[in-house]
């Protein structure tokens, strides 16, 4: 598998030290804070989108992400555009079966590494196929997020950039930007004053919401940091009346195995490409 091919790939560094609770209700868990500590209240659940019309959204989650809520986020023109530099290097385009390269060379550096998912198509003249691999598209289906240790999950803010950008380059769960923030809300797990896990928000579609960038610092692996931080979002989520959903690399047995335990369920398969102009 080709590892270079991730800002579709949420990383798990840490598995669960234990399963969810396996209680479930009609009802949502709502990280909320009282005083200095984090309880749950809980919520009554609307209705979760029919499963095709998720599909419908989740094949082109990227073009109608970029042409939508994050429009202000993005560069290109009215057929294929891509995150603004400062941001993942993602592209999304109107018609998959034949992105409009041409119309986004001028918004890419040459030799620039740009991550596409969902196209399978010959290679158009002028660029360069460098990974070729496939991601698998989950979707939160179940009835009560899981819970945890939400006290340690902090906001993390600007100030933050630094030590998250370290991180990522460390565990690799795809291309981070300093910007990449400012697309949704990030918490970490900090060991005093050092971050050693994060997770936050990516795409966003309607009611649909990613959770991304999942990652732990290797050192403190296994202690259920990524557990708890994805868990602690889908709350957040279903709190604002949104479903999670996430993708994780075909290959990566063990945080499939961990998405379903908390609830997700795989959805479809799509092809994840990196390429470079020049």
């Amino acid at each position: 598998m080709c590892r270079r091919a991730g800002p579709l790939r949420p990383s798990i560094g840490s598995s669960p030290s234990s399963p969810p609770g396996k209680s479930r209700s009609s009802t949502v868990y709502r990280p909320t804070e009282r005083g200095s500590e984090r309880v749950g209240d809980l919520l009554p659940l609307g209705a979760i989108r029919q499963r095709s019309e998720d599909v419908n959204l989740l094949t082109q989650v990227v073009w109608h992400s970029l042409t939508g809520a994050h429009r202000g986020f993005s560069s290109g023109t009215d057929t294929i555009r891509r995150y603004a530099k400062g941001f993942s290097p993602i592209i999304g385009y109107a018609t998959p079966e034949q992105p409009d390269f041409a119309g986004i060379e001028p918004y890419c550096d040459e030799g620039e590494h740009l991550y596409c998912g969902g196209w399978k198509g010959a290679v158009p003249a002028g660029w360069k196929l460098e990974e070729d691999s496939a991601a698998g598209q989950m979707v939160w289906e179940g009835d009560r997020p899981p819970e945890a240790d939400f006290q340690r999950c902090v906001r993390l803010g600007p100030q933050h950039v630094p030590q998250i950008v370290a991180l990522v380059a460390l565990t690799n769960p795809g291309p981070f930007g300093e910007r990449t923030i400012e697309l949704g809300e990030y918490f970490g797990i900090f060991e005093g004053d050092r971050l050693v896990a994060a997770a936050g928000e990516r795409f966003k579609v309607g009611e649909l919401r990613e959770i991304s960038a999942v990652c732990t610092h290797p050192e403190f692996q296994g202690r259920g940091l990524a557990r708890t931080l994805v868990s602690y979002l889908i709350g957040q989520q279903r709190n604002r009346g949104q479903t999670p959903f996430l993708h994780v690399m075909v290959d990566n047995a063990t945080a499939r195995s961990l998405y379903q335990r908390l609830g997700f369920n795989w959805i479809q398969e799509l092809p994840v490409r990196v390429v470079t102009r020049g």
